[in-house]
């Protein structure tokens, strides 16, 4: 068991050891519009043993291999399969096909962030997404415009999901205990996930306006090469956090259109 904590530890994995928790974490999955569920790290299966019990098929994740054998031994059950593998490598695709599926777990904080990234790519496949992050990340996620925390994890993921922080989970709960509060999420994938806009584009406005997100977004965006006359829209006058997704949105219309009216 030593061994396996610190084979993990590495990985930014903290064993979640409050059982009550646990099955919180499992119930904040609606399962609407689906059957699959992929649960990323799951350790010594704590969160497993309650995701199991429900009318769903589960693939566990993980990296490590005392931890698939560990499973393997304790939770021989058919509605679950274990897959030792490399989430942010892997081919989605060949977990369940064609077929919807949702992500839940207690996440690595190391690549909670990538996580996300991999979700936005997948969210035609993926309706929903629950689980465990570094309270400041979870935090970052589901902010609003105005808010010190916002950014682009903010704007990309609620172009696509709505948003709810569901509640926080203290250190002590934790082998070992981490250093800061976690917090517990739920992302609904938008009804209408289609954007007005190039998303390519979208994700390159978001990502170049929060590197230098003190500065206004004429001067961020220097390197868009915007019209004079796209310059003077008083959106310009305006710092990042202070954009809405849906402004961030409509902004980045008005630069493809710019584009388009310029080299014409």
């Amino acid at each position: 068991m030593g061994k396996q904590v610190r084979a993990k530890k590495h990985l930014g994995q903290h064993f979640l050891n409050d059982e009550n928790i646990a099955r919180k974490i499992s119930d904040t999955l609606t399962l609407k519009g689906y059957k699959n569920v992929l649960e990323i790290g799951p350790g010594m299966g704590v969160l497993t043993k309650y995701l199991i019990e429900k009318d769903i098929n589960v693939i566990a994740m993980d990296l490590d291999s005392e931890s698939i054998a560990y499973l393997k031994a304790n939770y021989p059950d058919k509605n679950l399969q274990l897959l030792e593998a490399d989430f942010l490598k892997y081919e989605l695709s060949r977990l369940f096909g064609d077929a919807p599926f949702a992500i839940t777990g207690n996440f690595p904080y190391n690549i909670s962030t990538q996580i996300v990234f991999k979700l936005l790519e997948w969210r035609s496949q993926i309706p929903e997404f629950t689980g465990m992050f570094q309270k400041e990340v979870a935090q970052r996620i589901c902010s609003t415009e105005g808010n010190k925390v916002y950014g682009i994890l903010s704007v990309l993921t609620q172009a696509f999901y709505d948003t709810e922080y569901l509640f926080t989970v203290p250190p002590s709960v934790f082998n070992p205990p981490p250093k800061v509060d976690s917090g517990v999420l739920r992302l609904r994938r938008k009804k209408n996930d289609t954007l007005p806009c190039s998303e390519k584009m979208l994700f390159r406005v978001v990502k170049t306006a929060f590197q230098q997100r003190r500065k206004t977004l004429r001067n961020s965006l220097k390197s868009f090469n915007i019209s004079d006359k796209l310059k003077e829209d008083t959106i310009f006058g305006q710092r990042p956090e202070q954009l809405s997704v849906a402004q961030f949105i409509v902004l980045t219309q008005k630069l493809e259109n710019d584009a388009i009216s310029t080299h014409s």
